[in-house]
């Protein structure tokens, strides 16, 4: 695979090439050493693309996994332990969200890593919500998101969200004090 576009969330660029130029190198190296082509085998059931073959996200993202992983990049995971106290009218629920948890996909020094291959919110959320999460538990400093360009989204299931709506998004938005620095990596097959 190769990368295709790249924005800097709040100075992320510059933080992670000041900070973690040696992990910005390993991510690359990561990041090319994904064959797109051995993962063109989901073949499509939907309407607008019948029996069309298109790549499959799951299968890409175990493979980002393997990659990470021999590299001794590390998944993190925190328990969430949810408030009772804001119930009202004598409601009391049966479970609690036992075993819930938050987690990045890859952590390595204090630069957090995820890899999405999936619908818009959870882009957005990584970044605006996940990674600042993290940041406060001082398990990051600063993140990296790899998402898939337009044209290489449209080779995947419908639904599937991309790095230029993304970016829409994110610069409509704006930053707020406690976003942390992010870049953006744009991946294409």
């Amino acid at each position: 695979m190769k990368i295709a576009g790249i924005y800097s969330f709040k100075g992320g660029q510059e933080a992670v090439e000041k900070k973690y130029p040696h992990l910005l190198k390993d991510i690359r190296q990561i990041i090319r050493s994904v064959d797109a082509s051995k993962h063109l085998t989901k073949k499509s059931k939907e309407k607008t693309m019948p029996g069309k073959m298109l790549y499959d996200p799951t299968q890409l993202n175990k493979t980002f996994k393997m990659l990470f992983t021999r590299r001794r990049w590390r998944n993190y995971r925190v328990k969430c332990q949810y408030p009772t106290q804001y119930y009202v009218g004598g409601y009391s629920p049966k479970k609690m969200g036992r075993g819930a948890f938050r987690e990045m996909d890859y952590v390595k020094e204090k630069l957090g890593v995820e890899v999405q291959f999936g619908k818009y919110a959870f882009m957005v959320y990584n970044v605006c919500a996940k990674m600042t999460i993290f940041n406060k538990r001082n398990v990051i400093d600063t993140g990296i998101e790899i998402v898939p360009v337009k044209e290489f989204a449209d080779r995947m299931s419908t639904g599937v969200s991309y790095f230029e709506q993304f970016l829409w998004d994110l610069q409509e938005r704006g930053t707020s004090e406690i976003d942390i620095p992010v870049l953006i990596i744009g991946i294409s097959a």
